[in-house]
């Protein structure tokens, strides 16, 4: 398979996020990196949040990630925590890429940011790349295995890895919800409703943690990298910015809300970041059941947590777009986010009245 037909290297650099390669290099230069020559540099489209470059030299293959233009969540985009975090996790998940240099001195390219070793291989979008074909057996064979990385990632034991502090412990349902219905309010635009009842839902239904433990904040199938030679093989898992302690249930609720069906109508098709729509993969449901058998744990309801994750969706999409609305960032692709985060707590009223029956 060659490497065109792989989609994971990036395109030209979008006008007005235009990197300084040659301030990075120098920089890495300084810490002792051995690179040869100028590097070739793209970015890929893929994200809409933290700018992710691929720094392809000589002799290395990096990916540099820095914060975003424009006004900021106070607890986003923190490049030394999204560093620490993975370079504390390496030795007990491996699928955590290598970090590399974490600079702090924004006068090197106008921001912090941190540079990595990049994982070569497959990485599922919209569609799987070109060349890339899964039988309905192996599209099952992949979401199992993903949902398999995601229970042994909130297997990992807290305490011997050291990282007793990247969360604040119990609680956890409760902070988020309060936590994300605050930055939805702070980024409201004239053209996004309130979300009042969808929160004042979730606030009334908070359930007690099920458990405190690693959790990803992001676990999508376009955030993990497979085999070239059996993309069935979960090799990486990448972007960890909103890594924490917390409930595993959350996590999963979070991955759900990007869990695009192929019987989902059109404006929740519009959301697809992710091949799961392919004949064989598996459907929110089943997804919930096997992860919940895996852990075993037996929760009354999955609703609450299937509503946060909409929520939480839309308020990082209106996030997002607040940014683009101010005018703080050009990208096309962020124009109708506001009608997305609409949809998604429409969505989510939908779910609540279900269960409410």
């Amino acid at each position: 398979m060659s490497e065109s037909n792989i989609n994971d290297r990036g395109g030209a650099v979008r006008s007005g996020e235009e990197l300084d390669a040659a301030a990075v290099t120098a920089w890495l230069r300084a810490q002792s990196l051995t690179l040869d020559g100028a590097p070739e540099v793209t970015q890929f489209s893929g994200g809409a949040s933290n700018w992710t470059y691929r720094l392809r030299y000589t002799n290395a293959d990096l990916i540099l990630r820095r914060p975003p233009a424009g006004t900021k969540a106070k607890s986003a985009h923190d490049m030394g925590r999204e560093y620490r975090v993975q370079a504390a996790l390496k030795p007990v998940f491996p699928q955590v890429p290598e970090m590399l240099a974490y600079c702090q001195d924004t006068s090197v390219i106008g921001d912090e940011f941190y540079v990595m070793q990049r994982i070569e291989g497959v990485i599922p979008r919209a569609h799987m790349p070109r060349g890339v074909e899964l039988s309905p057996q192996a599209a099952r064979q992949l979401c199992l295995n993903v949902i398999d990385k995601l229970v042994e990632l909130h297997s990992v034991d807290v305490a011997a890895a050291g990282l007793q502090k990247l969360g604040k412990g119990s609680g956890y349902c409760r902070r988020q919800i309060d936590g994300w219905s605050e930055r939805f309010a702070k980024a409201a635009t004239w053209n996004v409703w309130s979300a009042r009842p969808v929160v004042n839902w979730l606030k009334a239904k908070v359930p007690d943690d099920v458990a405190t433990c690693v959790i990803h904040g992001d676990f999508r199938l376009d955030n993990v990298v497979l085999d070239r030679d059996d993309p069935t093989r979960v090799i990486g898992v990448l972007d960890w910015e909103m890594a924490t302690l917390g409930d595993p249930l959350m996590d999963l609720g979070n991955s759900l809300a990007y869990w695009v069906q192929a019987d989902d109508n059109f404006m929740l098709r519009m959301l697809r970041r992710q091949p799961t729509w392919l004949p064989g993969m598996l459907t929110r449901r089943e997804v919930v059941d096997y992860y919940c058998q895996r852990m075993q744990l037996k929760p009354a309801s999955f609703a609450f947590y299937e509503v946060y994750g909409l929520f939480r969706l839309s308020v990082i999409m209106q996030q997002i777009y607040y940014r683009y609305h101010h005018r703080q960032t050009r990208n096309p692709a962020f124009k109708n986010f506001w009608a997305m985060a609409n949809y998604l707590n429409l969505r989510g009223l939908r779910i609540i009245r279900e269960n409410s029956r």
